[in-house]
């Protein structure tokens, strides 16, 4: 517990509001209601979910962001808390293989779970490569072990102690070293490199910069698999909203969070008292009195405008303004009249530069004449998720955020003529002319409607000075009685990443206010 939390530990808190709900806030809203504290959640939008939102078009149903489940457990413990299970809510189905990773020169590899069947696909380019993937995992296991089975990534990482006491042990790991270099080290077929150095990208971060720590995501990825929810990913968050609902939480959709209220007693630091919200169709403005606030709104977001008037120690305007934003995408979700076997569940179609187009995106930031795309077509899995004979493409083309000053209003169109024709160059023919439904959504978008700086697609982007104490942590350094979920704290973006947030806060919350805990 920290000197300035002590204050709390004596009275029990009562009500609380989250403000969002992407899986964060909709994870924190479950734990909290689940403790007995009474919760809002305060969504500005009309529907939940936030960035893993859901568009349906005629027949055809696309997730507008997190498109694949990993580490089931970690979901399962969210129903658990609250008395229930998740196989009453949610229909998960395991995928094989995890991606289709298509490379530049025609080849690819299906990427799995079972090490025998992979190291057959990798004996194909390199045998010694194949030889050493035990090996690679054997090293992955150590940091598994510290972030999930120890639960690093449930636990606050807001003390310098902490901090001290992990480092030796990163240093012995070697999970300081970028992820690129950390593969290396292992690979020489530079398809092996790439399948087994991309994952940071699924965080917003880049496979050259990113610590190894986030090698734990291939060894989740080998331990519990990838999976699918039947629905798509939107059932996921119908899932957990409906589970707050039965436990007894409010929500509120279209509730924009205008300020987080504030009061200071003496010398001691502010504390949130609740928000002030407006409905985005009447306009009315109320407040909701609370003894917690947790914003899953972006960092900037909440600190710079909710809190935009209040005096901060850490998190300053000048602050925020050095803080290393992800990257953004460029998203274009196509309804087609045609069925593309080629195409798996989820595809990685790899163009001819690797990292040259990661500096492009995350340092020179720059929208090169060249890109990768990420694919993700449910209608694979699951056919109802288009009409009869047809696919329902998610296409995600990793681009800079908006520091590059690209003019998405007069680039968008030309954008998308790119993808469209690089996918029937690759291979799918007569696509173009089989686009029944077409929807788009670029940087500006990520900026205008999830209030995220930058139009970033994954917050903060996760690189060694933004990882562990270097981020904004869990419990607010500046207010007393604010938290933080979500992508831009500990330990960081994905589902599973988000979710670990959630546990993180929670312990502080139980920590601040006396709760036990578990």
């Amino acid at each position: 517990m920290l000197p300035d939390q002590t204050e709390h530990a004596s009275k029990t808190p009562h009500r609380a509001v989250i403000i969002g709900s992407g899986f964060g806030g909709l994870t924190a809203a479950v734990r909290l209601q689940a403790s007995g504290i009474s919760t809002t959640l305060i969504e500005q939008c009309n529907h939940l979910g936030g960035r893993a939102g859901q568009i349906r078009d005629s027949g055809y149903t696309f997730d507008t962001g997190p498109s694949l489940i990993t580490a089931p457990p970690l979901l399962k413990d969210i129903f658990h808390c609250a008395g229930r299970r998740l196989e009453d809510y949610i229909t998960l189905v395991p995928l094989d293989p995890f991606y289709r990773v298509w490379f530049y020169d025609g080849t690819y590899i299906d990427y799995r779970s079972d090490l025998t069947k992979m190291k057959a696909s990798m004996a194909q380019f390199d045998q010694r490569d194949a030889d050493r993937l035990e090996e690679f995992f054997e090293r992955l296991q150590p940091i598994y072990k510290a972030v999930i089975t120890e639960g690093l990534g449930a636990r606050p990482f807001d003390s310098l102690g902490m901090m001290a006491g992990f480092t030796p042990r990163v240093i012995r790991l070697g999970a300081w070293k970028p992820v690129s270099q950390f593969v290396k080290g292992f690979f020489r077929d530079w398809r092996h490199h790439f399948l087994y150095s991309f994952h940071p990208l699924f965080l917003g971060g880049s496979p050259f910069r990113a610590p190894s720590i986030f090698l734990m995501i291939p060894f989740l990825e080998k331990e519990g698999g990838v999976w699918y929810a039947n629905g798509g990913m939107y059932s996921l968050v119908k899932g957990i909203a409906q589970l707050f609902q039965d436990i007894g939480g409010e929500i509120r959709l279209n509730t924009s969070a205008l300020r987080i209220e504030v009061s200071r007693h003496g010398t001691s630091r502010p504390k949130a008292t609740g928000v002030l919200v407006q409905n985005t169709q009447d306009q009315t403005k109320t407040n909701i009195p609370a003894d917690i606030v947790v914003s899953n709104a972006d960092v900037g977001h909440t600190y710079g405008r909710l809190l935009g008037n209040v005096k901060r120690r850490r998190w300053t305007n000048s602050r925020l303004k050095r803080i290393h934003h992800s990257m953004s995408c460029f998203l274009l979700y196509l309804g087609v009249r045609k069925k593309y076997p080629k195409l798996s569940h989820h595809t990685i179609i790899l163009g001819p530069r690797y990292k040259g187009l990661v500096q492009d995106i995350f340092d020179r930031k720059i929208l090169a004449e060249d890109f990768s795309m990420y694919l993700h077509v449910p209608s694979r899995t699951e056919p109802a998720m288009a009409p009869d004979g047809g696919e329902s493409i998610y296409i995600l083309v990793p681009v800079p955020n908006l520091a590059s000053g690209v003019d998405w209003e007069s680039t968008t169109d030309s954008m998308t003529d790119r993808v469209i024709t690089a996918l029937e160059k690759w291979g799918l023919e007569d696509l173009r002319a089989s686009i029944e439904v077409q929807h788009v959504f670029t940087p500006d978008e990520f900026e205008s409607e999830y209030n995220s700086t930058l139009g970033n697609a994954f917050g903060i982007e996760p690189r060694i000075t933004q990882t562990a104490w270097f981020r904004p942590h869990n419990r607010s350094e500046d207010i007393d009685g604010l938290y933080l979920v979500g992508a831009g704290t500990h330990p960081g973006a994905g589902v599973p990443g988000v979710v670990l947030s959630a546990s993180a806060t929670m312990y502080a919350i139980k920590e601040d206010f006396g709760l036990g805990l578990e």
